[in-house]
């Protein structure tokens, strides 16, 4: 009597995620914290737990994705947007990189919309081009084949039919991925899908865009393996810890105007240099950048004590990736005052 009640009272301490239902599915969100989760470029609070729920304020545009990638799965999940009027948008991101794309807020991937009350028309033929639930797509370089021809070409199916509620009601996704086949059911019947997706194993992530939206009851149940091959694959996760919330200088220190955060940009808006709170030794340091096409100033970046300069042509999103080596002295990362430089993505991963 004794081991039985121990055995009881040590399965009653198991983590939520170990209890799978009636149906196999067990939780990936245990109610209680975001344990299991990743914010990728976001704010520490724009993704918080109450009540039961995840909560994106969906301020700065970003995501966050899941510890493990997935591949073959059943999901099931609850969302609900509280605007009742105005625009709500969110995803979820089937497949994902663990970084989001050059010059992007995002990964690539497959999204599952979670839109409210909007409705996109082709302004020639007025045909609907996407709708405010539903709808599966490639994103950011991702590709796909949907079940259904879409009116303009694009890869991205539309529902069959209207099922989701509005703002402030909660809507229950199914979403079965298998071998690059996507479906997705909304609210007990399946509406949309897409094939011959790519990547096809890859992160989970749900998406900050700009509304509150909340989650609950998120459960899966994973598939066999169908061994895809390594360019099928989403790019794993590195150790890569974001050193920018996109919304404030949290983290750094310039001058008074002489730089901006916002939106999920650094922008230089003055003539003095922004640098982090925190050194670096030996490490590699990934942002993205870019400066108008009329800028005059040069771009540069300092690390390790030395500077480098960030040449690329103007105007268009730029990747760049700099090691610190391993005996260069201690210090921030600082970037130097350009007209129009803007700033993204901006991750570090420290090297042994």
């Amino acid at each position: 009597m004794r081991l039985r009640a121990l055995f009881v009272s040590l399965v009653a301490l198991l983590p939520a995620f170990a209890q799978a239902d009636k149906d196999g599915l067990t939780p990936l969100f245990n109610g209680k914290d975001l344990n299991g989760w990743v914010p990728v470029n976001v704010h520490p609070k724009s993704f918080f737990v109450k009540d039961g729920e995840i909560i994106t304020t969906g301020q700065p545009i970003g995501y966050m994705r899941t510890e493990k990638q997935y591949e073959n799965f059943i999901l099931e999940m609850e969302w609900m947007h509280v605007n009742k009027e105005k625009v709500g948008n969110s995803g979820l991101f089937v497949w994902g990189d663990a970084l989001p794309v050059a010059g992007s807020p995002f990964t690539r991937g497959i999204e599952v919309q979670i839109l409210v009350n909007l409705l996109y028309k082709d302004k020639k033929t007025g045909e609907v081009t996407a709708t405010s639930h539903g709808d599966v797509f490639a994103i950011q370089g991702a590709t796909c084949k949907p079940d259904r021809p879409h009116p303009g070409g694009w890869m991205r199916c539309l529902p069959s039919e209207h099922r989701a509620k509005g703002g402030g009601e909660w809507n229950h996704y199914r979403v079965e991925a298998k071998d690059g086949v996507i479906k997705l059911s909304v609210n007990g019947k399946e509406v949309s899908g897409v094939s011959e997706c790519k990547p096809r194993k890859g992160y989970l992530a749900l998406e900050s865009e700009g509304a509150e939206c909340h989650f609950r009851n998120i459960k899966i149940k994973e598939l066999p393996s169908s061994s895809p091959k390594p360019e099928e694959v989403g790019k794993a996760a590195e150790g890569h810890k974001s050193l920018f919330n996109g919304l404030d200088l949290d983290g750094w220190k310039t001058e008074k105007g002489a730089w901006t955060a916002a939106g999920g940009h650094l922008k230089c808006t003055g003539d003095a240099p922004v640098s982090t709170d925190a050194k670096f030794g030996a490490a590699e340091l990934m942002f993205d950048w870019r400066v108008p096409a009329k800028a005059t100033a040069g771009a540069a970046v300092e690390i390790g004590g030395k500077i480098i300069a960030l040449t690329a042509k103007p105007g268009p999103w730029s990747r760049q990736v700099l090691t610190i080596p391993a005996d260069a002295p201690r210090g921030p990362v600082t970037f130097r005052p350009a007209e129009g430089l803007e700033i993204t993505n901006i991750f570090v991963r420290e090297l042994k």
